[in-house]
């Protein structure tokens, strides 16, 4: 199987396999590459073919697109976003790094009851074995998290799942939700199995201003695309999806995230919580796909409606990620502003900015930070354990629990 990794350190390469002559063909993308010219807007594109009889409906009319025509749907029917053909099938596919990426993700089944979480709660109930930074490092991860994966589940269904008008693609998010609830409970898991007060961890969004600060942000976003009246077909609302897509996949996912996972994963290095750890890991695992799936469906976005790529948009994203890594920043300085054994703010800042390198040079933007190398090495080893890649590149090997990496203390 052929697709692609986003979310790589390595020079990315697109390497398109030619299944479907209608996918549009990537372009290569280097992390040095500067951003594309801006391009000149053009209308948004309607397909007028004379292939049918079908009247002009509306878009994301699912009943009426579904019975408009007895003819049987094309590929070449098939787009990213405003759509008419019938959305119910499946087939054929068009985009088949789509459908590979659903397949992927279907193996890795688990779940947070699996993972004993005795030795954890004797260490976080006994004296002298983790420092009060610690613990507070263990409660504001955990306290972000038991909400934050419920924000991009409600983004998806309330918002987007609507305005992707593409069947394999529409799978894949149906299962990424379906995956945010699954980590909702594993933290609520989590947090019950260490006696914590359940009502504070659950409600820091509106206590804790960092941990608020970055749910504030993801929930505007989120509320441009739930409007009742709200729809795609414009050049105006096509930009408002983007946005909302770069948002998520590149920051909420792609950033706001990654603070507490390394955090939590530093922890287990010294021998720590080491089993809330392995909950963050396969949680990691599938966050990790998340944000290649995301990518990937930007990318195709952009490549299909090129109009919508010009440098106010450009402008628009990079300024996005620059929003999201500050307020990552923030949360890791209120989290532990003294710092815990092999972590501080400064080196957390500094992997922080390598990430968001990584997200501009995977939307073909140059880079904005001097942060060449990655002072969290052992993180990408991590990652890297899924052996998951995205569509343009590489092979796939195994994306399940059996794959789960050893957490004795020394083994980075």
């Amino acid at each position: 199987m052929r697709l692609a990794n986003w979310d790589t350190e390595e020079n990315t390469v697109l390497n398109v396999e030619k299944r479907q002559e209608s996918v549009v063909k990537p372009t290569p993308i280097l992390p040095e590459t500067p951003a594309p010219a801006a391009l000149k807007p053009a209308p948004v594109r309607v397909d007028e073919s004379s292939r049918d009889d079908r009247p002009n409906l509306g878009m994301g009319d699912d009943l009426a697109n579904a019975f408009a025509t007895t003819q049987r749907v094309q590929v070449d029917e098939k787009a990213m976003i405003n759509c008419r053909a019938d959305l119910n099938q499946l087939i054929p596919f068009k985009y088949v790094w789509a459908w590979e990426k659903y397949l992927l993700a279907r193996k890795n089944h688990w779940m947070p009851d699996e993972i004993p979480m005795q030795d954890d709660i004797t260490q976080w109930k006994s004296e002298g074995i983790l420092s009060e930074e610690e613990r507070q490092v263990v409660k504001r991860s955990l306290g972000f998290f038991a909400t934050a994966d419920s924000l991009v589940a409600n983004n998806i269904v309330l918002g987007v799942y609507r305005l992707i008008t593409n069947p394999e693609c529409r799978n894949y998010l149906l299962l990424q939700a379906s995956e945010e609830a699954l980590h909702t409970h594993a933290y609520q898991y989590c947090i019950e199995s260490l006696g914590m007060e359940e009502s504070e961890l659950f409600n820091m969004y509106r206590e804790i201003k960092s941990v608020g600060d970055k749910s504030a942000w993801a929930l505007k976003q989120t509320s441009l695309l739930t409007d009742p009246h709200f729809n795609t077909g414009t050049l105006a609302s096509d930009r408002l999806l983007l946005e909302n897509l770069i948002a998520y996949y590149c920051v909420v996912e792609g950033i706001f995230f990654y603070c507490g996972f390394a955090l939590i994963l530093s922890m287990a290095r010294e021998g720590k919580m080491i089993n809330t750890a392995k909950q963050f890991e396969m949680i990691m695992r599938d966050e990790s796909m998340h944000i290649n799936f995301g990518l990937d469906m930007i990318n195709q976005i952009k490549q299909e409606n090129p109009h919508l790529w010009d440098a106010e948009m450009q402008n628009t994203a990079i300024r996005m990620i620059k929003e999201g890594l500050e307020l990552e920043v923030a949360f890791a300085h209120d989290t532990m502003p003294s710092g815990i054994q092999g972590m501080n703010v400064e080196l957390m800042t500094a992997y922080l900015q390598y990430i968001a390198n990584r997200r501009f040079a995977s939307l073909q933007l140059p880079e904005q930070y001097d942060a060449p190398t990655n002072p969290f090495p052992w993180m990408t080893r991590t990652i890297d354990q899924q052996k998951q890649v995205a569509f343009f590149e590489q092979n796939v090997a195994d994306y399940q629990i059996g794959g789960g990496i050893q957490w004795d203390k020394g083994d980075w």
